[in-house]
């Protein structure tokens, strides 16, 4: 056997003896802290000066469980459950006398999905994620400008898609950079139309997990 020949079957050897030792780790648990970002949108037919709905960029947390079903030297798939709690997404639109929507509400996105992972058995992975589940938005009492927000508490479905990077920090705790969208309902607002009945809720984020 020649060297190249040894030395690519060695490398292959490898590779099958750390996917083994990954699949035995079928487990991950862990949680991530990021923001959300919501574009503006126009309200439709309005009579007063700022006509947008400006969003903030809540703080969210985000909760991460996974257990992977098929392993290979190549890629690995895995079923997920995402919950992430936004719990202050500020909102601004309309003026003084003009009062149109709540001055904050909250965000839950609870999304089981499947997710690829390129090179599992290495100590940098790339991976994809697709799936969908429920959203729901709690809305404060009290419109920006004051008075009481007629807008109402929903839930409605939500896919999900994202990907991102694991690295392998220490044993079997590894570190997270994601990039997720929650495509959701939007929130209730009667008084601040947009004729839309989704949005994009853009979720960037890095953590830590641990595989067991």
């Amino acid at each position: 056997m020649s060297a190249r020949r040894y030395g690519v079957a060695v490398l292959c050897l490898l590779m099958m003896l750390a996917a083994s030792s990954v699949a035995q780790e079928k487990n991950e648990l862990g949680g991530v802290v990021g923001r959300v970002f919501i574009s503006d949108q126009g309200i439709t037919g309005p009579t007063f000066f700022d006509n947008t709905i400006h969003s903030g960029k809540g703080i969210t947390f985000a909760g991460e469980y996974a257990r992977r079903f098929f392993v290979a030297p190549l890629f690995a798939i895995s079923g997920e459950v995402v919950a992430a709690y936004n719990p202050d997404e500020d909102l601004n639109a309309g003026d003084y006398g003009n009062a149109v929507v709540p001055s904050n509400y909250k965000q839950l996105f609870v999304t089981p999905a499947a997710r690829l992972n390129l090179f599992p058995a290495t100590a940098v992975s790339p991976w994809v994620s697709f799936g969908g589940g429920f959203a729901h938005f709690s809305e404060g009492n009290m419109l920006v400008y004051g008075g009481a927000n007629p807008g109402k508490s929903t839930t409605s479905g939500v896919l999900e898609g994202g990907l991102g990077l694991d690295v392998r920090l220490v044993s079997r705790v590894y570190i997270r950079g994601e990039f997720r969208d929650f495509w959701s309902g939007e929130p209730s607002f009667p008084l601040a139309p947009t004729g839309h009945t989704r949005q994009h809720n853009f979720f960037v984020g890095g953590g830590a997990f641990w595989r067991f």
